[in-house]
């Protein structure tokens, strides 16, 4: 257990890089060694941050995509998982679709934007679909290498136990897998709101990267940075959310 101090210390510790940043900012703007107009002062963007939660702005436009992400990470959680395991297991299909896995995970899902409109049309299927591509192939991949890197003993044992096929996979290779899979659903989990602002660009009327895109055009650099720091924020909660449960599920590692 950590007393108070040490607590206050580990709070300083984690804040102070930030803080240092802020005040430098701060200063280099009052002096006018930057411009205001292209990076303004952190006051300025907190007196924006605040008047776009008061006018309901900023909350409305990220709960938007807020649903959208959690439904695009779901759909790339679910799938990953399941795929990731069934080419773990099998490695001869692994083999056989490495080749299309591959080229397919390098194209940006930007790329996607013209295609996800002519399957999806420009309604909420075509902006969900290019998160979910945000972050499948990054869970896919994790899920694949966790189940490839089991302990080669330990199936050695397994194996000379004539362990049933199942209790095989339920007790000793899917739980040596787990942390390669949460690293791959924490870091999906980013790829995921890193792709919103792609995914918004579709005709989008709504939503943080709407927002941001719509500031961009008006040249409000305030309201762009307090988009970003919006999904920041946002993916932070979320990924402290999966660590949590990261800790209690796998509490041997």
């Amino acid at each position: 257990m950590y007393s108070i101090g040490e607590s206050v210390k580990k709070f300083v510790e984690y804040i102070a890089i930030a803080v240092i940043i802020l005040i430098t900012w701060s200063v280099l703007e009052r002096f006018g060694i930057i411009n205001s107009i292209t990076l303004p002062a952190p006051e300025t963007i907190i007196k924006t941050c605040v008047e776009n939660i008061k006018n309901g702005r900023l909350f409305n436009n990220l709960a938007i995509s807020m649903v959208r992400v959690v439904k695009g990470y779901c759909l790339a959680a679910v799938l990953g998982i399941s795929f990731g395991i069934l080419l773990g297991f099998y490695r001869r299909l692994n083999y056989m679709t490495d080749l299309i896995v591959q080229i397919i995970k390098p194209i940006p899902p930007i790329a996607w934007i013209p295609l996800a409109i002519i399957w999806f049309g420009i309604g909420e299927m075509s902006k969900v679909f290019l998160i979910f591509l945000g972050g499948f192939f990054t869970i896919l991949v994790n899920v694949i290498d966790g189940i490839h890197q089991v302990d080669g003993a330990l199936v050695e044992v397994s194996d000379i136990m004539e362990t049933p096929r199942y209790k095989h996979i339920l007790y000793l290779v899917l739980p040596s897998a787990l942390p390669n899979i949460f690293t791959g659903l924490r870091t999906g989990l980013g790829s995921c709101w890193m792709c919103v602002v792609a995914a918004e660009l579709v005709a989008a009327t709504s939503g943080i990267g709407y927002m941001i895109s719509n500031a961009r055009q008006f040249s409000k650099t305030d309201v762009v940075i307090v988009g970003m720091l919006a999904i920041g924020v946002s993916g932070k909660i979320m990924d402290s959310i999966l660590k949590t449960v990261e800790r209690r599920v796998i509490k041997w590692n």
